[in-house]
Parts: structure tokens; C-alpha cells; sequence
């Protein structure tokens, strides 16, 4: 009696892993994504190009740059003023990359020293992909070289 339950549950164990292993074998090959993920979920980003003005970003700059020189480098430095607000470029990478405007400007600072200002306007480059986001260098201030050498990296 005790043989034919060993035998049984031998004769089992094998059928279920015979089973089991024949599944995987004729399943379907696995796929990235199916037609309705592709169609809803992973669509991909749309940007339509909307991207605000220079002269829209400034109080942005300022605001981190005082932030920036305070915080980081314990000096007193604010910028006053700006002059000159130009763009330099529009979409200046390939056309499927996210869309930024390039531009410059003259900024006043409290030490009376005007700097040049490199900055970018990002179409949903904000937090978390919310708003235009934006990435800026002051000549000469860009202590940790971020965008050395003379801001080089934040222009187009």
C-alpha cells in the first residue's frame, strides 16, 4: 500500500511539472506592450511647442539666484535689473528632442557689475513635468561649473 501512494505522488510531481513546462513552451512570445497599452497608456510624451517668452523667466532667475547665492555661497549678491533680453534659439536640437528656447541677457547685480546671462526655457521642464521649467548661468558666477567653461553649456 505504501508503494502505490509513493508511486502516485511520484506520477503526479510529474505530470504537474510535464504540464507546467509544456505551457511555457507554446505560450506566446512576450511583447513590450499590447495594443491598448500602446494605444492609452504609453503613448509617449506631445509637446506642442508653447513654450513662454524670455522675459517671462527672469523673476524665475533672479529668485534662484539669490536663493543659489545665499544658500551656497553665503554672499549677498541679487540680481537688480536686466537689459538686452534676446532669444538666441529655438528648438536648436534635433526635432524630437524636448523643446527649449535659448536666450541671453544683460543682468544688473547690487555689486554694480553687469553679467551676461545664459538661460533656457524648457517646455514641461518644471516640477514633476508640470509648466516650463528653466535652466540659467551667470558669466563668471558659475562656481561649481555646471556650465563651465563661461556658461558654454547653456547655450544652444
Amino acid at each position: 500500500m505504501r508503494d502505490l501512494f509513493s508511486t502516485i505522488r511520484k506520477l503526479t510531481l510529474a505530470l504537474a511539472l510535464g504540464a507546467m513546462a509544456g505551457l511555457t513552451a507554446f505560450s506566446p512570445a512576450a511583447e513590450a506592450a499590447g495594443v491598448l497599452e500602446r494605444g492609452i497608456w504609453l503613448s509617449g510624451p506631445r509637446y506642442d511647442g508653447a513654450i513662454r517668452p524670455c522675459s517671462e523667466a527672469l523673476g524665475t532667475i533672479s529668485q534662484q539666484f539669490a536663493e543659489k547665492e545665499s544658500k551656497f555661497w553665503n554672499s549677498a549678491l541679487v540680481i537688480t535689473g536686466y537689459a538686452n533680453v534676446h532669444e538666441v534659439a529655438f528648438r536648436a536640437w534635433a526635432n524630437d528632442s524636448i523643446p527649449r528656447r535659448f536666450c541671453t541677457a544683460s543682468a544688473m547685480l547690487n555689486d554694480g557689475r553687469a553679467r551676461q546671462v545664459h538661460f533656457s526655457v524648457i517646455e514641461d521642464g518644471g516640477f514633476a513635468g508640470f509648466d516650463s521649467g528653466v535652466e540659467w548661468c551667470v558669466v563668471g558666477l558659475d562656481r561649481n561649473w555646471a556650465y563651465n567653461p563661461s556658461c558654454k553649456a547653456a547655450r544652444p
